[in-house]
């Protein structure tokens, strides 16, 4: 037979998949009750039928599915990386230390703003929301359900000050890669997210810390505190020492070296008397530990690489239906269809956004929402004479800042897992990430910081 000819869907077959992915979700999910990488799985087979109608071959859409795997790979490395370091952390007493002494130092008024700046200098030191997460961000957790905090409002300010330096660093490989993408200097691309990202980040710390003020009463009850450093101290040898490793791992992220759960390992055998194989086996099967505070059980009988695979499993289903989708010419559609409405700056960040949130939504991952943002939309931005570091910002608005919205992408999946909260019940508290989108969208629409590319646009921001 001789091959056809491969053509694009039509606006309706495009809506349709979108609507049989939905549907998919909602009945695996809600009424099936099934896992959902079986529902990302069943919906290959959506996209493979539908790529197979417009004359790919199935060859050819193998192809896709695999180039979306490999574009997200680096995100399966980090998941088993921090895997262990968590697995390993906990059992050396480095997490269980640094929860003690944030109960020890830090006021239940305060808390809040402070866990989302101390997860803000984290992520700026060392460019990684989930290393941030899967660290402090875990201390703030337990710190958080001993104060009596709700535990979506910690996981909020958490999640908030760890996706500052994800999408701000020089050292976040989103950054990186978004700048590479939009063919912009690194450090004009952070400049311009300045714009957006300072009162942003401004506006989501007093937001936090006036919560802790007008609404944490200051005779709040701290006796599950202390019950929980009792707990802790009976379990763990705490010391200052196992500060140690924490601030080891951010010097060395910060000079872009590896972190290698070695320290974790080192310090469950020296401080903890650990076993070394049972201290070396807690980088794959996690920690366990066994005490009167229940909250403590589920917070630290976690970590290692085999709390991850559950995770990797959903994360390669969600890159293989991305990589599916861009090979059946749904992205390309849908670009086009962008260019043709987004005819100011006001629409054409909205646009940006949605690329970006729809790469997250159907691609499963930042990496896929910055190819997705930045393809569907670059063209639009040189017919307008817009500068590319507008373009930069407004991907990272679209794709970094609305993964963990999105509770089957990588950056939903890992906070969800590691912060023990679901991605539905944080997302009303991801202030930090509201802010960035709708600030961007402001100004696009108020023309602030859309720098042009002719010098006779007269709108032009000084």
């Amino acid at each position: 037979m001789q091959a056809r000819s491969p053509r694009l869907p039509s606006a309706i077959q495009v809506v349709a998949v979108m609507a049989g992915f939905i549907a998919i979700m909602c009945l695996f999910l809600n009424v099936l009750d099934l896992p959902i990488q079986l529902a990302l799985f069943s919906s290959w087979f959506l996209v493979i039928g539908l790529g197979n109608w417009l004359g790919h071959s199935y060859d050819a859409m193998q192809q896709g599915l695999i180039q979306g795997i490999y574009n997200g790979m680096v995100a399966v490395l980090v998941l088993i990386t921090v895997g262990a370091l968590i697995g390993t952390w906990i059992a050396g007493g480095v997490v269980p230390a640094i929860i003690y002494y944030g109960l020890a130092i830090m006021s239940p008024q305060i808390f809040l703003g402070a866990a989302f700046i101390i997860c803000m200098l984290t992520s700026l030191a060392t460019g990684t929301s989930f290393g941030t997460a899967g660290t402090a961000g875990i201390a703030m957790m337990g710190i958080g359900y001993s104060f009596g905090m709700p535990l979506p409002l910690v996981a909020g300010a958490v999640i908030s000050g760890a996706y500052v330096g994800d999408k701000m660093s020089p050292l976040s490989d989103t950054t990186v890669m978004t700048a590479s993408l939009c063919k912009v200097d690194l450090i004009d691309h952070i400049r311009s997210m300045m714009w957006v990202s300072v009162p942003a980040a401004v506006l989501t710390a007093l937001l936090f810390l006036g919560v802790g003020f007008f609404y944490v009463d200051a005779g709040l009850d701290t006796s599950r505190a202390d019950q929980a450093m009792q707990a802790l101290a009976s379990h763990f040898t705490i010391n200052g020492w196992l500060l140690l490793p924490a601030v080891a791992v951010i010097a060395m992220l910060t000079m872009r070296l590896p972190s290698i759960p070695v320290m974790g390992v080192v310090c469950a055998w020296w401080a903890q008397d650990m076993p070394v194989l049972d201290a070396v086996r807690t980088a794959y099967f996690g920690n366990r530990t066994t005490s009167d505070v229940e909250f403590l059980n589920t917070l630290l009988n976690r970590g290692g690489i085999e709390s991850m695979l559950s995770v990797i499993a959903l994360i390669l289903f969600a890159l293989g239906l991305g990589g599916l989708m861009e090979r059946a010419g749904i992205l390309e559609v849908i670009s086009a269809n962008f260019l043709r409405w987004a005819n100011n700056p006001g629409r054409l960040t909205v646009s940006t956004i949605l690329g970006g949130f729809f790469g997250n939504f159907f691609g499963g991952a930042a990496y896929v929402s910055l190819i997705t943002a930045s393809t569907i939309t670059e063209r639009n931005y040189d017919l307008q004479g817009i500068e590319r570091r507008v373009l930069s910002r407004n991907v990272e608005a679209g794709g970094t800042v609305t993964a963990p919205m999105v509770p089957w992408s990588d950056g939903g999946v890992f906070m969800a897992a590691t912060l023990g909260v679901s991605t539905l019940q944080y997302l009303p508290f991801l202030w930090y990430h509201l802010l960035v989108i709708a600030i961007s969208v402001f100004y696009g629409y108020a023309n602030i910081a859309i720098w042009r590319t002719r010098t006779d646009a007269a709108t032009a921001p000084a």
